[in-house]
């Protein structure tokens, strides 16, 4: 992984990372939407700010976050004059619930594609020959089915399972930027939508300059014709069923070594992005044998659209493709560390809020990852999350009342640029994909609370 270089001195990238949450660009989001919003103790700003505190920490209570406006964490982002710890008076989080409430969904979206932007400019060479690198992959998240949760994202029957669904969960497609990590952009939906819709919904924008890279998953007419809609290039892996055809309509072998131009012409089963025309798309077919020490070799089939052989040799597209394995961490990162596997919110729009809240706090974190591995001239990916984020949490609490804060913050960037991954002398020996239960004195709840507190009630009558 390439290194990450910076000409910003360690006062101007804490001057950028000041201005991610900026106060004007905020109020003209919020001049767009149908509401009004009038003065109030939680302005949008500091509402906006809390959200992402309540996932920045471990404690993702409202209490945590009142705690720490009542003892001044948010005064500086109060209007002159009218502190938010003097304000406020009482105890009871009512208040900060329903200023949550009323910010808008897309608030958040807004807020998360510009911190990408923003951090983006902080590093030189991010470019891969001159192409921006987007990983695409998805995931899922669960949620209870309180409120109108279950008719926007309905429960799951996992498996062969025979028992009532209870969980319910939610459908997440997301582009990280390969050489930073950060979260560009999200969308959301129920299981009832595939991933390849979700995609289409994402590449709604233009995407200038960027070259997304997905798995088998991504290899469909669909997502390649909506990365060319979007004004992008793709590199995506095939299934050998899938390249087989291709290679069929145009004459060719599915051999090892093969790289021809292909035209993917969709067939009645390939779908379309709706308000696209359903014309061939001109690529390339790739098939690469790899070998990779202490693996099984595998095969490649690759599709890409870009076109110049001399410019993006086989080898350097499969190089790149290798790189794919990055999102599966990152999205480890992000519900795990960042405690996004589950949520327990009471409606479906504070859900969707209150997981873009968690990838902004997600991309606060990686920001100062990012700029800790421009100074020391690394690759960010070499730094361990978990460390960065305890350091960076550190400094946060803090920052507000300390007098030195240029250089509480270069501190913070050096110890950062110090906590690195281990280099380990053996490998990890291979671990089985399973979980070994606890033993539990209570069993396991099936259906509903209501129907076995009447169930308890009968019973205990009884007796």
């Amino acid at each position: 992984m390439a290194r990450l270089r910076t000409r910003l001195s360690a006062p101007q990238l804490l001057d950028q990372f000041r201005a991610l949450l900026p106060a004007p660009v905020l109020a003209s989001w919020l001049a767009s939407a149908s509401q009004v919003f009038y003065q109030r103790s939680f302005t949008p700003l500091i509402t906006l700010w809390y959200c992402i505190f309540q996932r920045l920490g471990h404690d993702h209570t409202l209490g945590h976050a009142l705690t720490d406006a009542r003892d001044g964490g948010a005064n500086r982002l109060s209007p002159r004059g009218k502190p938010l710890s003097q304000r406020l008076k009482s105890l009871a989080t009512t208040s900060l619930s329903d200023a949550r409430q009323r910010l808008p969904l897309d608030v958040f979206a807004q807020t998360l594609r510009r911190s990408a932007q923003q951090i983006s400019t902080w590093t030189e060479e991010g470019l891969w020959l001159g192409w921006k690198v987007v990983l695409l992959d998805g995931s899922t998240f669960r949620l209870r089915p309180l409120g109108d949760i279950p008719e926007h994202f309905p429960p799951h029957r996992p498996g062969n399972c025979k028992k009532s669904p209870y969980w319910c969960v939610v459908r997440v497609v997301v582009a990280f930027c390969v050489q930073t990590g950060v979260v560009l952009d999200c969308t959301l939906g129920s299981l009832k939508i595939s991933e390849q819709s979700l995609t289409t919904q994402l590449l709604t924008g233009a995407w200038l300059k960027s070259l997304f890279v997905g798995d088998r998953n991504f290899g469909v007419y669909s997502v390649v014709r909506a990365i060319v809609g979007a004004q992008g290039q793709a590199l995506v892996r095939l299934t050998q069923v899938r390249a087989a055809k291709l290679a069929r309509s145009a004459g060719l072998r599915l051999v090892q070594g093969l790289d021809a131009r292909v035209t993917w012409t969709p067939t009645v089963h390939d779908q379309c992005p709706e308000g696209w025309s359903r014309d061939p798309i001109l690529g390339r077919l790739l098939v690469l044998r790899v070998y990779r020490h202490g693996f099984p070799t595998i095969t490649l089939y690759l599709f890409t659209t870009l076109l110049d052989v001399q410019a993006y040799s086989p080898k350097a597209l499969a190089q790149l493709y290798g790189q794919r394995w990055l999102i599966e961490l990152c999205l480890r990162f992000v519900k795990t560390e960042m405690d996004l596997h589950f949520l327990d919110c009471q409606s479906a729009d504070m859900a969707r809020k209150e997981w873009l809240a968690g990838l902004i706090a997600y991309n606060l974190i990686r920001s100062a990852m990012v700029a800790a591995a421009a100074r020391a001239q690394i690759s960010v990916h070499v730094l361990s999350f978990s460390r960065s984020r305890q350091l960076f949490l550190t400094w946060l609490v803090r920052w507000v009342v300390q007098p030195r804060e240029v250089q509480r913050w270069e501190r913070l960037l050096e110890d950062i640029a110090r906590v690195r991954h281990p280099r380990r002398a053996k490998p990890r020996p291979p671990e089985p994909r399973a979980i070994r239960a606890f033993q539990k004195d209570f069993p396991k709840l099936e259906g509903n609370r209501a129907t076995a507190r009447e169930k308890l009630k009968t019973a205990n009558a009884k007796s």
